[in-house]
C-alpha cells in the first residue's frame, strides 16, 4: 500500500503533493462548478439575457422615438411652410381687396364729383335763366319808361304789358 500511497504522493523539493488531496480538490472543484452552473451561472445568464433584451428593447424604442420625432419635425415643417404660404396668400388677397376698394372709392368720388358738377351747372343755368328773365323784365320796364318819356304820353297798363311781352318775344327769338 505504501507503493500505492507512494505513487499517489508526488515528491517535491519543499513538501510534497498529496494525490488524494488533489483528487478531492478536483472533485470538489467540479462539484462546485456544477453547483455554480446550476444555481449561479444559469440565473446569472438569464439575468444577463434579460438585461440584454431590455437594453435592445430600449434601443429599439429610442430609435422608434427618434424616427417619430423626425417624422413629427418634418410634418411640423411642412405645416409651417403651408401656414406661411396661406398667410402670404391672405396678405396678397388683402392687398388686392384694398386696391379694389381704393378703385371703388375713387370711382364713387368721381361719380359724386360729376353729379355735383352737373347739379352746379344746372343750378347755374337756372340762375342764368332767372337773371336773364329779371334783366328782360327790367329792360322792358326801362324801355317802356324811356318810350313814355320820349313820346310824352302815357301808356295804359295793358298797352305796357303788351309791349313788354312783344319785347320779351323779340329778345327770346334773338337768342
Amino acid at each position: 500500500m505504501q507503493l500505492l500511497a507512494g505513487g499517489l504522493i508526488i515528491q517535491a523539493e519543499v513538501g510534497g503533493l498529496n494525490g488524494g488531496n488533489m483528487l478531492f480538490s478536483l472533485v470538489s472543484f467540479l462539484i462546485l462548478l456544477a453547483l455554480l452552473k446550476k444555481f449561479a451561472w444559469g440565473p446569472l445568464m438569464s439575468k444577463m439575457e434579460e438585461r440584454e433584451n431590455h437594453i435592445a428593447t430600449e434601443i429599439e424604442t429610442a430609435e422608434k422615438n427618434r424616427a417619430d420625432a423626425e417624422k413629427a419635425s418634418r410634418e411640423a415643417n411642412e405645416q409651417l411652410k403651408a401656414t406661411r404660404q396661406e398667410a402670404q396668400q391672405i396678405i396678397e388677397d388683402a392687398k388686392k381687396a384694398g386696391q379694389q376698394q381704393e378703385q371703388a372709392i375713387i370711382e364713387a368720388a368721381n361719380e359724386a364729383s360729376a353729379r355735383i358738377k352737373k347739379s352746379a351747372e344746372e343750378d347755374i343755368a337756372r340762375e342764368k335763366e332767372k337773371a336773364v328773365e329779371a334783366l328782360q323784365a327790367q329792360v322792358a320796364t326801362l324801355s317802356v319808361q324811356i318810350a313814355t318819356k320820349v313820346i310824352e304820353k302815357e301808356i295804359s297798363v295793358e298797352d305796357q304789358e303788351q309791349l313788354i311781352s312783344e319785347y320779351i318775344k323779340e329778345v327770346g327769338e334773338e337768342r
